[in-house]
Parts: C-alpha cells; sequence; structure tokens
C-alpha cells in the first residue's frame, strides 16, 4: 500500500506561498525518491483551487517545446489548460514543474512566468543533471531553493503512528533529565530501527507494509542502484560511483579525511572538483569539511580539499556497508537492532548523527590536529551557536573518554561554550562534557 507521510517540508511550502504571494517561485532540491513530487503534488491539491503537474521525464514535445517562445503567455497557459484538462485560476492555482532539469528553457522561464503574475510555479529537481542543464540558461532570481532531505527522525515516527516520542525527548533534553537505563535502551532501539530502515519513504513503506527488514534491504538496493545509474549517465568513467559506493570504506578505515586516490585513478584538479562537485550537489551525500581554524566564522575556514562524505540516508549507508552481499540478511538487520552486532560500528552512528545535523540546518565541519608525530586528535563535528563552538565527539558504545574533546577545549578554551559526547548511553556530566544519548541529535 502506498502511503503519503506527513513531512516538514509541506510547512516550509505553505510559509512560502504565504510571503513569496507569487513573487518567487519554489525550486524543492533532493535526491531521487526522497518523496519530492508526492509531497508538492499533495500540496497543490490542499492549498490550492487547481494546478497543473508537468512531469517532465514524459511530458510530450510539444509541452517541452512550449518554452521556447514566451512571447505570447496567453497561448502558453491556454496549451496547458487543454493538454491537462485543467481550468487554470488567477492567484488560486499553481503549475508544477516536475523534474525541471529536463527541461532546462522551462527553468529559465520561471522568471517571466513570475512577472507574468497570474499563477504560482513549483519546480522539483533531482540530481546533478540540475546543474549540469543550466550551463547554457539564466538561472532566474525570481527562484527560491528548499532542500528535501529523507525522512528526519520525528517523521520517521510519525510514519509508525507515534507523535510523542519526539516531543517528550525534547523536553528531557531541555531539562538536562537523565531517563533511566530502561527506558534508554527502548529509544536506542527505536534509534536503531531508524538507522535500518532509514528515511526514504518506499523503504519506510516497505517496512510497515511488510515488517521484514530483508525486504527493506531489497527497496533501499533498488534505489542504491538507481543512484549509480545517475552517476555513470553523468561520468561514463565511473569514477563517480566508485567514490559513492566506497564512503563505508573510507569512514570504517578511520582516516581523517576522504581519500579519493585511493579509489580512482590519479585525476587533474579540475576532473576531481568537478567529480565532487557531482557528488555534493546529487544530494545524496553529506560533505563535512576540515576546518583550518575553528572560530565562529567556519565557512571562511573550510578547506576544500580536505573532507569527509556520508550518505544523506544512513538507511542507505548501512545497505551499501554490506554492498558485496547480493542481500543483507535479517540475522544482521537482528543483530543490530539488539546491539550485538561485532563490527565496529562508529562509522554508521557518525553517519547518523552527519544526517541529524544537517537535516536540522547545520553546515557539516570537522577538526583534527595533532596528539604525536604518529596520531592527531579528532572532533567530529564542530557547531556554531552565537560566538561560541560546540565540539562533538560521537562514540557508538558507552564508554565515556574523550580525551579529544578535554584536549581540544583547552587548546580553544575561550571559544568553548559546550563540549558535546554523543554516545549510547543516559545523559550526565562527565566534568566540564555533557553526555548525551545519541538520539538527542536533533536538539543541539
Amino acid at each position: 500500500m502506498e502511503r503519503i507521510f506527513q513531512r516538514k517540508i509541506y510547512q516550509k511550502l505553505i510559509e512560502w506561498k504565504e510571503t513569496a504571494r507569487g513573487r518567487t517561485a519554489v525550486l524543492v532540491e533532493g535526491a531521487r525518491r526522497v518523496g519530492k513530487s508526492t509531497i508538492v503534488e499533495r500540496f497543490a491539491q490542499q492549498e490550492y483551487e487547481s494546478y497543473i503537474f508537468i512531469d517532465f521525464n514524459k511530458a510530450s514535445p510539444s509541452i517541452i517545446a512550449l518554452w521556447d517562445d514566451l512571447t505570447d503567455m496567453n497561448r502558453i497557459f491556454l496549451k496547458l489548460q487543454q493538454t491537462y484538462s485543467v481550468t487554470l485560476h488567477e492567484r488560486k492555482s499553481v503549475i508544477i514543474f516536475d523534474e525541471v532539469q529536463r527541461c532546462p528553457r522551462a527553468r529559465q522561464a520561471i522568471k517571466y512566468l513570475v512577472q507574468d503574475g497570474r499563477y504560482d510555479y513549483i519546480e522539483t529537481g533531482s540530481l546533478i543533471s540540475i546543474h549540469k542543464n543550466t550551463k547554457d540558461i539564466t538561472i532566474p532570481s525570481e527562484e527560491e531553493r528548499v532542500t528535501m532531505y529523507p525522512m528526519d527522525y520525528e517523521e520517521f515516527r510519525w510514519a509508525l503512528g507515534d507523535t510523542v516520542t519526539v516531543p517528550l525527548l525534547k523536553q528531557m533534553f531541555d531539562n538536562r533529565m537523565p531517563q533511566g537505563n530502561d527506558i534508554v535502551r527502548l529509544r536506542l532501539r527505536d534509534i536503531r530501527l531508524y538507522m535500518l530502515v532509514g528515511g526514504m519513504p518506499q523503504a519506510v513503506n516497505t517496512y510497515l507494509d511488510t515488517n521484514n527488514l530483508s525486504l527493506v534491504d531489497k527497496t533501499k538496493r533498488g534505489i542504491i542502484k538507481l543512484y549509480l545509474e545517475d552517476f555513470q549517465k553523468i561520468d561514463t568513467t565511473g569514477n563517480a560511483e566508485r567514490l559513492f559506493v566506497n564512503i563505508p570504506a573510507q569512514l570504517s578505515g578511520n582516516a581523517s579525511r576522504y581519500q579519493p586516490y585511493t579509489v580512482i585513478s590519479q585525476q587533474t584538479e579540475i576532473k576531481m572538483a568537478e567529480l565532487l562537485q557531482d557528488l555534493e550537489q546529487s544530494k545524496t551525500t553529506l560533505f563535512c569539511y576540515h576546518c583550518s581554524d575553528p572560530n565562529v566564522g567556519m565557512s571562511l575556514n573550510k578547506d576544500p580539499g580536505r573532507y569527509k562524505m556520508f550518505l544523506a540516508d544512513t538507511g542507505l549507508f548501512v545497505t551499501l556497508c554490506f554492498w558485496d552481499k547480493d542481500y543483507t540478511e535479517n540475522i544482521i538487520y537482528d543483530k543490530f537492532l539488539s546491539d550485538k552486532l561485532s563490527a565496529n560500528l562508529g562509522y554508521i552512528y557518525e553517519n547518523l548523527v552527519a544526517q541529524m545535523l544537517a537535516t536540522a540546518g547545520n553546515t557539516l565541519f570537522y577538526y583534527t590536529f595533532p596528539k604525536d608525530s604518529k596520531h592527531n586528535y579528532e572532533i567530529d563535528f564542530l557547531l556554531s551557536r552565537g560566538n561560541k563552538l560546540v565540539p562533538i565527539e560521537v562514540k557508538s558504545s558507552g564508554y565515556r573518554t574523550h580525551k579529544s574533546l578535554d584536549v581540544f577545549s583547552e587548546k580553544f578554551s575561550s571559544r568553548v561554550r559546550d563540549r558535546i559526547l554523543l554516545y549510547t548511553k543516559d545523559y550526565q556530566m562527565d566534568g566540564a562534557t555533557t553526555c548525551l544519548p545519541i538520539y538527542y541529535t536533533p536538539f543541539l
């Protein structure tokens, strides 16, 4: 059964409609299968008297050609109404350009459509081709952009019929209240279920239909294969695909950065920059850049050649970890769910934290500095809060060693507000370090 899930981006579309009042269009960006088309069409159904949904993956040649000549707007609107058998009402209708990257001229036309002022316009775009296909067009300044991520943890709980847990967790976090070991174990099992299923609507739907994690894994493999096909289309050498598939191996190796030349052959700096831009703009990945001077203006000190890569969806990340298998057996999922899988899972929790921080609107940065001639201290994530920093260390187990946090906080004492250890135990203070269960990440 196909379900339409409640998504937070719906409220952002409401805010755009109420504040823009036709003065701008909105482009909903995101990877394939995150639910862009579904939520946009639902928004159109509920918030407008009528709408036209143009899917440029299957639009007719006459609809594609419509945007080459904008001299007669009346002709364009009549053609659309006739083709889609929809009556448009001035200031009460919306036209949706779905997969707009397939028709760059339609995207360029947004400037003039908005100036015309009769209707609202929503665009959706997937993967790299949205910027690959804009070389010869003028990007409209009348276009606002909103990124749609996979379902976050609260949206996932909503899908499971649970509207209580996350607000209660927020109250506990705000009041810094211990929950007790039994409750923490239950909440950690909940978060591990989210890590396994992930936030791709199709995977969540499979879980709700079957309660079978092997079938969920099969669904996720289908999504990953779609991504790999897309990477092949924009990079026939296969290098973009190889960089993507090797993300788990790079993280599990505990290197202080992604090392692309261990994955692909030597490339020119220009070609490597293009590959990395393709991966970052695909929205399937999250880049966490090294900050060369940890301060509140971290973007000013971003090192573009030193980065870590995560998957935008931890559920897909777990499946990619076992990509060498034809499928991931239920026993692996069961052991992970009950916290009995023997493999070092720190990098999976690190991916979860990266996803949660990015979905909450944070730009991802990390920091390393020398420990001795062969080893480094590493701060997994750095957040800027006011005029201070919040360094974060992620642990997949319950132990509370946090030497990197301690040394960093001493080294940059005037810059640090709070030092956070995210781990798999209850809230507690360990000296000046705040130890938090990992499911509190979205509230930081």
